[in-house]
């Protein structure tokens, strides 16, 4: 009789522990996987498009540095390519940190999800990032009276390395958005007629769903939201972009990020393409608390030829 008790006792400590390791209450905790609590390539918030794409061979540069709100340091090197798909509506984008080098320090590391036995190796180092690939497409032209509208499907690697220090997660992501643009132009041609060569003013806002895997076996969910307006003139662009997306778990997931760009517009040599020297700024709002310095440089050149419809 002693024996039957003790297994029914153990029984019910076994259902018990069962049942209190599937609770939906478990599930709900918040898994710190999120913007707030890691480097600044982890989770950062997409470039919007503007209603359109890249219609050009587009080859980018760029070298960046974060500046954290917490003293530590990332840089890193930055690529990008649009590809043009046999039309000027479709391009394929490819773009990632192709490597990162960073310095922590105590104060950042104790609100990151560094486990004390990694703090050491976590202080500093370097690391290859995630890679992007989007199928960017035009929905609808432009024209006088009706803005254009593009949609975009991206997904993320899990190429990124070094989880537990914090720099990237190791699992697969994606988004989706839409976005609708309109330019205004300033200033008339000869015959009077208008002159796109002139300034222009164009807005834009975008909008999508972005998610990403944790690890306790769910995903983050979250709203993607963006707004655009860019000054142009012949020689140079001038915009400012508000974005960022809020996820579900309420806990370091919801950053807001405002962006500054300045750009050049050079002609190549005997006609072949543009260059595009660029600096942008940005800064972390909420959830991202990095200062970001980018320098950069674009090289387009048209590749369709006499294939645009």
């Amino acid at each position: 009789m002693k024996r039957v008790c003790i297994l029914i006792l153990l029984s019910v400590a076994l259902c018990c522990r069962a049942q209190v390791t599937l609770k939906p209450t478990d599930y709900g905790m918040n898994t710190l996987v999120a913007p707030l609590y890691f480097g600044p390539n982890a989770f950062p918030v997409p470039d919007m498009l503007d209603g359109s794409v890249s219609h050009d061979l587009r080859a980018e540069l760029a070298g960046d540095g974060y500046f954290g709100f917490q003293k530590d340091l990332t840089a890193d090197i930055f690529a990008r390519v649009h590809i043009p798909l046999f039309t000027d509506r479709v391009n394929l984008t490819l773009w990632m940190p192709v490597m990162e080098f960073y310095r922590s320090i105590d104060e950042r590391l104790n609100t990151c999800r560094v486990l004390p036995e990694n703090k050491d190796k976590a202080m500093h180092g370097k690391g290859a990032g995630d890679v992007y690939i989007s199928t960017d497409i035009m929905f609808l032209r432009e024209t006088a009276r009706r803005p254009a509208m593009s949609v975009r499907a991206a997904v993320k690697t899990a190429s990124g390395g070094s989880y537990e220090y914090a720099r990237h997660y190791d699992a697969p992501g994606y988004f989706f958005d839409l976005s609708i643009g309109k330019s205004f132009y300033f200033g008339k041609g000869e015959g009077g007629e208008w002159d796109s060569s002139n300034i222009s003013l164009r807005i834009a806002a975008s909008g999508g769903f972005l998610c990403w895997q944790t690890d306790n076996g769910r995903q983050n969910d979250a709203v993607m939201y963006g707004a655009l307006v860019r000054l142009k003139t012949e020689y140079v662009s001038v915009e400012e972009v508000f974005s960022g997306y809020v996820g579900w778990e309420t806990d370091g997931d919801r950053p807001m990020t405002l962006k500054t760009r300045v750009a050049g517009h050079i002609p190549a040599p005997k006609g072949k393409g543009s260059f595009e020297p660029y600096l942008m700024y940005q800064y972390g709002i909420h959830d991202f608390p990095f200062h970001q310095i980018r320098v950069g440089l674009c090289y387009n050149i048209d590749i369709l030829r006499k294939k645009k419809n």
